[in-house]
Parts: C-alpha cells; structure tokens; sequence
C-alpha cells in the first residue's frame, strides 16, 4: 500500500531533487520564465511558494532562511527586493504553469513556469487595444448613423421659432 506517499521524486535522489530545484527556483527568479516538464514546474511550485511568501517579510532571519533553500544571493537579493514589492497584495498563487505540448524528442509533456505578475501579456488590467476599422463595421456605424440623423429633422418643424413661421406664410 503506498498511503501518504504523495511526493513526486522525480527519479532521482534526494539531494540531486534538493539541487534540480535550488537550481531551478533561482533560475525561475532571475529571468521569471523557466521552460521544463511539468512533472518538475509542478515540483518547483511547491518548493518556490512557500520561499515567496517568506520573502514577504525582509528580516534577517527569512533572508537566511531563503539563503538555505537557493544558496545564490543575488538570486535572493532580487527576491526580496524585487519580486516581493510587486507580489506584496497578492495572497498566494504566485506562479502560473502553461502548457505547451509535447518535446520532440522523448514526448515527455513540456511548459513554461512564470511568476503571476510579471507577463504584462496576461494581465487583466492591460491597455485597451486601437480598434481598427473594417468595412463591416463601417457599414454597421453608416445603418445606425441613418436613423440618428432623421430625428432631429422630425424635431425641427415643432420647435421652429414664430418669428420662421410667419417668413414661411
């Protein structure tokens, strides 16, 4: 029976896991878009989370607590400089896994691995786009401009003034 054994050991022992990770998690850091399997963005999410949520609070005790799990300090430099200012309102849920298909050479499930707030492509708050026009549209705005432009020729003869109506007798 293999009850509570939900960790995923990736193959491999687990100091060569414990460095893949550090390794991987620094990576992630410095260029905030890591390309990989999903079987490892998966394990990297649960190691890098937690070290995020950390790097929340900037003492000396979670820099060196961080330190331990990266061991690279410009790695944890830019973490609670940079990353932890953008990510600070955000509750959890840092990273995002994206899928891409399937690696050409093994089939092995590939993605990429980013951090939430740093694809501008993404973001719900982004810039409206220019709206171009198009012949359909423009034939859409010449039907409804038509009957904008009846209404106030209805409305002319009841709101002349006497002075036109007596020019008009």
């Amino acid at each position: 029976m293999r009850h509570n054994k939900k960790f995923n050991h990736l193959g491999r022992t687990a100091s060569h896991r414990g460095a893949m990770l550090s390794n991987m998690a620094c990576s992630l850091i410095k260029h905030k878009r890591i390309t990989t399997t999903v079987a490892k963005a998966k394990a990297l999410k649960k190691y890098v989370e937690p070290l995020i949520t950390k790097s929340k609070n900037d003492t000396t005790n979670s820099r060196r607590v961080v330190f331990s799990y990266l061991q690279d300090k410009y790695a944890v430099t830019e973490l609670f400089k940079e990353i932890s200012v953008k990510i600070a309102d955000r509750p959890g849920g840092y990273t995002r896994i994206i899928k891409t298909g399937k690696r050409l050479g093994d089939n092995a499930d590939m993605c990429f691995i980013e951090f939430v707030d740093y694809n501008e492509n993404m973001a719900k708050d982004k810039v409206a786009k220019k709206v171009t026009r198009t012949r359909r549209s423009s034939k859409k705005s010449a039907v409804e401009a038509a009957p904008a432009t009846e209404v106030p020729a209805a409305e002319t003869p009841a709101t002349e003034t006497p002075a036109e109506e007596s020019k008009a007798e």
